[in-house]
């Protein structure tokens, strides 16, 4: 055993705080990739990989899909973190100072009011981390950063506003991943996520579905992707809430493999608090 949890970026990026926040007594180990974060912990450089999926505010994490099912890697937990975006400068530097924030198009994207309000220009950067030690190493006041508060502490920048995305909601869905799968039921509320492909027959993926509604399994997700750039290989990730030994779920899951050429499951796990406060309200 390691003790690391491998996660991609650079050290300071919200993935290294996901890890801190899920994770608190293991070492975070920073990776270049996706691919390099599931390698690591295949040939045991580390013993969990972190992996963001789907963002609030900008939907699925591009490539993530295709990679779980061929990671040999299963899913043990998840995480939810808060997306919190501060405004970074040297030390001793005044608001007034900064002329240019320099972050990932996606963070500069989410801080259009707070940058407006105070005349900042942007400056696209690689990533969120990277730009803070860019911030770090150019020594100039009037160039700021928009990263995660970490990312401070980690490149000794001081944090001149906290919180200054525009969606006090924006949430990050990372997934935890571990070469050894988990199906202990660990909490009242388990989730179970699976990759699937539909036979070539009529009405494949309504008749597979069916078996979730008239067992009263809930679907949380369901998601088409491509499969080696064919149109025609379609396969689908899908979460429900429920234990495969729940005898509604276990019955689910028999009749979508009826109707499927391919059903694997990736994980059972159980739901992160705050998965709570992103339902929609009822109507």
């Amino acid at each position: 055993m390691t003790n690391r949890i491998a996660f991609q970026g650079e050290p300071g990026a919200y993935s290294h705080q996901a890890c801190k926040a899920a994770r608190p007594g293991m070492e975070a180990l920073p990776c270049r990739t996706f691919e390099d974060v599931i390698e690591a912990v295949r040939c045991g450089e580390a013993d969990l990989a972190m992996l963001p999926v789907e963002n609030s505010t900008y939907g699925r994490v591009a490539d993530i899909h295709h990679l779980l099912p061929e990671s040999g890697l299963h899913i043990i937990d998840e995480a939810f973190l808060r997306v919190h975006i501060s405004l970074l400068a040297l030390p001793g530097t005044a608001l007034d100072q900064v002329r240019q924030a320099m972050s990932h198009p996606v963070l500069l994207g989410q801080c259009r009011g707070f940058l407006r309000q105070h005349g900042i220009r942007t400056i696209t950067g690689a990533d969120t981390a990277g730009s803070a030690a860019e911030v770090a190493r150019r020594g100039d006041p009037s160039l700021a950063a928009l990263a995660a508060p970490l990312a401070a502490e980690i490149y000794g920048l001081d944090r001149l506003a906290d919180q200054i995305e525009d969606r006090q909601n924006n949430t990050t869905r990372f997934l935890i991943m571990a070469p050894i799968p988990d199906h202990s039921r660990r909490a009242e509320q388990m989730l179970t996520s699976f990759v699937f492909r539909v036979r070539n027959i009529p009405a494949a993926l309504y008749k597979a579905m069916g078996g979730f509604a008239t067992n009263g399994v809930n679907m949380t997700k369901l998601e088409s992707y491509m499969v080696d750039g064919v149109f025609t290989a379609t396969q689908f990730y899908a979460d429900i809430e429920g234990h495969p030994d729940d005898a509604n779920v276990r019955r689910a899951l028999e009749e979508l493999g009826y109707f499927s050429s391919m059903l694997k499951v990736l994980g059972t796990y159980p739901a992160d608090p705050l998965r709570e406060s992103q339902r929609m309200p009822a109507e």
